[in-house]
């Protein structure tokens, strides 16, 4: 098969080399990609919010199946274009999208399929959590104690555009566990715990993510499809019904309360960077699964997990998650490749033969091993050996 990959982050970059390792892999394309991605096959550049140029571009390779990996192509549209062209697409359509595209319209869904999620609140009062309502690329959300900090959140989340969603504020550990999806049925991809403050002790802003871990105690794969069943299957129920049947992998984030699972959130794509803990603990060949969703019929399709676990940490630029570096020299990732480790590149780029430096998170360092210490070990092993002006990690990751 020949597959294109859209996006060119960490996630994009795991969904590249885990499909790269399949036999049924002719040729990977990725749009526009990474210099990552270009180790595993072709990058071109085309954005992925382009769906004129992928179409193009995915007629011209002749490509058997295009996978989207960022939300913000499905939510705008990208995959609907591409399917009224002809084209196979692994990812929602934009009706599918919305889940994660309107936090109101996905709290319209779970109410409906009587799925447990926080309550929303008319009168905004601490504590509290407020939400811009559409994308934000992680940085969306404020956790509110105090009313100081509830002026602060509305101030921050009014200066990002859009509505805004209050939501009561739920305490417990968060979960986050995704399924392979067809439309009507769900396939277990297994589940993680994510690390979304910028510094050890989840202090600090929000980000995009800083880091990740699996498996989590008590969700091995027996739990883990209990969840699946209990919180995906009605949610794809209930989108089927309103004429928006989702294909692609259904992200929910949870929070373990002392009353059970209650939905923060969906997410209409892999998360990231836990997508860079998940796919290396996958002992199948995910290829034959994109493809089946995308067709529609996942019923025969089995994913493996394995008993391994994995902890990824990411690199970010020193001012991140307000701002970004753009053209540092890095160095390190082939020392931290050779300690087993896998770099996955996120924000880099290609300046006159140099790798540098080219967003806010810049790579994501993932261990594996058969504990979870073990993983973490080798995780901080590979971040030890990568340097840039002003890289930082959180030292915390998976310390449980």
């Amino acid at each position: 098969m020949k597959v294109l990959v859209v996006g060119s982050g960490g996630r994009e970059h795991a969904l590249a080399w885990k499909l790269s390792q399949s036999p049924e892999l002719d040729e990977l394309h990725a749009a526009p990609g990474n210099p990552g991605i270009a180790a595993l096959g072709t990058c071109h550049p085309v954005r992925g919010e382009d769906a004129e140029g992928l179409l193009e571009l995915a007629r011209t390779l002749e490509v058997d199946l295009v996978v989207v990996g960022p939300e913000r192509p499905l939510v705008t549209g990208v995959a609907d274009e591409l399917r009224h062209a002809g084209v196979s697409v692994f990812g929602p359509t934009a009706a599918a999208a919305r889940i994660e595209g309107s936090k109101s319209f996905a709290k319209e869904v779970m109410d409906a399929a009587d799925v447990p999620n926080a309550g929303r609140l008319s009168d905004p009062r601490a504590p509290c959590v407020v939400k811009v309502d559409g994308l934000a690329a992680g940085k969306g959300v404020f956790v509110c104690r105090t009313e100081a900090d509830l002026e602060h959140g509305l101030r921050r989340a009014a200066a990002l555009g859009g509505e805004v969603v209050v939501e009561e504020l739920l305490e417990g550990d968060e979960l986050s566990v995704f399924a392979l999806c067809d439309g009507s049925r769900a396939i277990p991809l297994g589940a993680a715990r994510d690390y979304k403050r910028a510094e050890d002790g989840d202090a600090g802003p929000n980000t995009g993510g800083m880091g990740s871990f699996s498996p989590v105690d008590g969700f091995h794969a027996d739990r883990t499809a209990e969840l699946v069943e209990q919180i995906h299957v009605p949610v794809l129920e209930q989108l089927a019904r309103r004429g928006a049947p989702f294909i692609g992998v259904l992200y929910a984030g949870l929070m373990l309360t002392e009353d059970g699972p209650h939905v923060l959130e969906f997410n209409c794509r892999l998360g990231d960077p836990e997508a860079q803990t998940i796919l290396p603990t996958l002992d199948d060949d995910l290829l034959p699964g994109l493809a089946a969703a995308a067709a529609g019929d996942v019923a025969r399709c089995a994913v493996a997990v394995s008993d391994r676990a994995a902890v990824t940490v990411v690199v970010a630029a020193g001012n991140y998650p307000d701002g970004s570096d753009v053209g540092s020299p890095i160095d390190g990732i082939e020392e931290a490749e050779r300690t087993g480790a896998l770099v996955f590149h996120a924000g880099t780029a290609r300046r006159a033969g140099a790798l540098v430096t080219n967003g806010g998170r810049i790579l994501s360092v993932t261990g594996s091993g058969v504990t979870l210490e073990a993983a973490r070990e080798h995780a901080y092993a590979g971040v030890e050996r990568i340097s840039f002006s002003g890289a930082r990690y959180r030292r915390d990751i998976a310390r449980v």
